[in-house]
C-alpha cells in the first residue's frame, strides 16, 4: 500500500490562527514565525520547512516545563497508503502526541504535513525531507543533524530502520525484522544494500533498538549482534475501528464492500501483495477448495509490490480465476468491514516483524489461518488455525474448514478477540516513552522529573 499523496481529509484542518496556543506546538525559535527569505513556515509555527542550504547554529537545551520528554520521530518514511511499518509510525505518533509527558516534534516530507497535523494536532511539525527515497536518506545524513541542532531534543527516535549517524542527540532506532539478510530475494536489491546498511550501524551506533516481536530480537542479536540495549514492544490495535460490531452495524459493512463489488461469503487476504506474504500460494489453496462452495470469493486487499508477478500467473492459471477478487488498495476505513465480514482471513506469510493484520482481525471477530512456526503464531496462538509455510494442501483444508464451519470456531473467535484486547497503542507508547526515558538518564541527561 504505497502513493504519492494522500486523498483529502474530511476532517478539519488544525487553524494556527484560530486554535488556542500551545506551547507544545509552537517552533520557540526567534525569526521563526516571521522567517527570513527561503525558509517558509506553513500554516503558522506548527509546520516549518528547513531549505537544504539552512546552516542553524545551535541552541542551549533548557529544561522542559513539567519535566517532559523532548522528543522527535522521524515520519519521512512513511508512505500516504501506509501498511505495516508505516501505520505503526502513524498510531505511534498519534498515541505519544495524546501524552502530557511528551513534547513531540514530527519530522515529514514536504506536503505531507497536513495529515500529521490532524493525526498529532499539539506537535511541532517540520517539514523538511525531499520526496524521493535516495534525496530523503542522503537528506537524514546531511541536513537532518542540522535540523536537531535548531530544534534540540532530548531523544530522537528513527521508526523505520535508519538513523542520523553525524549527530550527538541519543537515538532510538526500531527494527522490524530481518528479511533483509534471512531473505534478500524477497526485496528490490538496492532495498538490501540500503536497509543492511542502516541495521549495522542502529546495532553499533544507537543507544537502544526497538524490536516489534522476540522473534526479530533474535535474529538481530544473531546475525547483527548489537552494542545497546535491544527492548521489544509489541504494536498495539485500533479498538476504535477494529471491533466485532461496528455503529453502524451489518448495514454499514454492506455497504462499505458493495463500493468494491464484494459479496459475501468471502475468504480476505488484507496485505501489500508481494513474495513474502505467500498471495499466489493462497490463490492455489482457494482454487482447491472453491469447487465445494459454489458462492466463495478470494478477496485480495492489496496494493501490488515487488515480486507480485507470481501472483498474476497463479491468478491466471486458476479455475476459479472468475470468483477472485482484486481490490488494489482498501482505506484504512475499509478493512475492519473486510475482517468482520470474511468467513476466513487468510494470512500465510512466510516471515512478518509482528503480523499486525494477524492480530487485527481477531480484535474484529474474524476466523483466522495464519502460518505456523511464524512470529503471527507467537501472537495468536491457537485461536488460528495453523498451516506449515508452502503447504497449499494444509491452507485449503484451513480454508474449507473455515467455510464450512467448524465446531470449534466460536470458541477461537472469542479467545482470539481477548488476546487482541491485550494490546493497545497506548501501552505501545508506555513501553516506548520508558525506552525514551532509559536513553535520557544514560546519556547523562537527567531525567526532567530530577530538576
Amino acid at each position: 500500500m504505497n502513493a504519492a499523496t494522500d486523498p483529502p481529509d474530511e476532517r478539519s484542518p488544525v487553524n494556527a490562527a484560530t486554535d488556542p496556543p500551545d506551547e507544545r506546538a509552537a517552533v520557540n525559535d526567534p525569526g521563526l514565525h516571521d522567517p527570513p527569505a527561503g525558509l517558509a513556515a506553513v500554516d503558522g509555527p506548527r509546520r516549518a520547512r528547513l531549505p537544504r542550504w539552512s546552516r542553524p547554529g545551535p541552541r542551549p537545551l533548557e529544561p522542559e516545563p513539567g519535566g517532559r520528554l523532548r522528543l522527535s520521530v522521524d515520519a519521512t518514511a512513511v508512505p500516504a497508503r501506509p501498511v505495516g511499518a508505516g501505520q505503526y509510525t502513524l498510531n505511534l505518533v498519534r498515541a505519544l502526541d495524546a501524552r502530557e509527558d511528551v513534547v513531540l516534534t514530527v519530522l515529514c516530507r514536504h506536503g505531507d504535513d497536513g495529515r500529521w497535523a490532524m493525526l498529532a494536532p499539539s506537535a511541532t511539525l517540520l517539514a523538511a525531507a525531499p520526496q524521493p527515497r535516495p534525496v530523503r536518506l542522503a537528506w537524514e545524513q546531511a541536513a537532518l543533524p542540522l535540523v536537531l541542532r535548531r530544534h534540540p531534543v532530548d531523544v530522537h527516535h528513527g521508526p523505520h530502520y535508519t538513523m542520523p549517524e553525524l549527530t550527538q542527540v541519543p537515538r532510538v532506532v526500531t527494527v522490524h525484522d530481518l528479511t533483509f539478510f534471512d531473505h534478500p530475494e524477497w526485496h528490490e536489491r538496492t532495498k538490501v544494500a540500503v536497509f543492511r546498511r542502516a541495521i549495522r550501524i542502529a546495532a553499533r551506533r544507537a543507544a537502544a533498538i526497538v524490536c516489534v516481536s522476540e522473534h526479530t530480537a533474535e535474529r538481530l542479536r544473531d546475525r547483527v549482534p548489537p552494542s545497546c540495549p535491544v527492548h521489544v514492544i509489541h504494536h498495539g490495535v485500533d479498538h476504535e475501528r477494529f471491533r466485532p460490531d461496528p455503529p453502524g452495524g451489518v448495514a454499514h459493512d454492506e455497504a462499505v464492500l458493495g463500493r468494491y463489488g464484494i459479496r459475501r461469503p468471502f475468504v480476505a487476504f488484507v496485505g501489500t501483495i508481494e513474495p513474502r506474504k505467500a498471495v499466489d500460494q493462497l490463490v492455489r489453496a482457494f482454487d482447491r477448495m472453491a469447487g465445494a462452495h459454489a458462492d466463495l470469493r478470494l478477496v485480495l486487499a492489496g496494493t501490488p509490490g515487488w515480486g507480485a508477478q507470481s501472483v498474476d500467473a497463479a491468478i491466471a492459471g486458476a479455475r476459479h480465476a472468475d470468483r477472485i477478487v482484486r481490490t488494489g488498495y482498501v482505506p484504512d476505513d475499509a478493512v475492519p468491514a473486510l475482517f468482520r465480514r470474511a468467513a476466513a482471513v487468510a494470512y500465510p506469510s512466510a516471515e512478518e516483524g509482528f503480523g499486525m493484520p494477524a492480530l487485527e482481525a481477531l480484535a474484529c471477530g474474524a476466523p483466522l489461518v495464519t502460518t505456523r512456526g511464524s512470529v503471527m503464531e507467537d501472537l495468536v496462538g491457537d485461536t488460528a488455525l495453523l498451516v506449515p509455510f508452502g503447504d497449499i494442501r494444509a491452507l485449503s483444508g484451513a480454508l474449507d474448514m473455515l467455510a464450512r464451519g467448524d465446531a470449534g470456531l466460536a470458541d477461537r473467535r472469542a479467545r482470539g478477540h481477548a488476546v487482541a484486547t491485550r494490546h493497545t497503542w497506548e501501552a505501545c507508547a508506555d513501553a516506548h516513552v520508558a525506552v525514551y526515558r532509559s536513553v535520557q538518564r544514560m546519556s547523562g541527561d537527567p531525567d526532567p522529573s530530577d530538576r
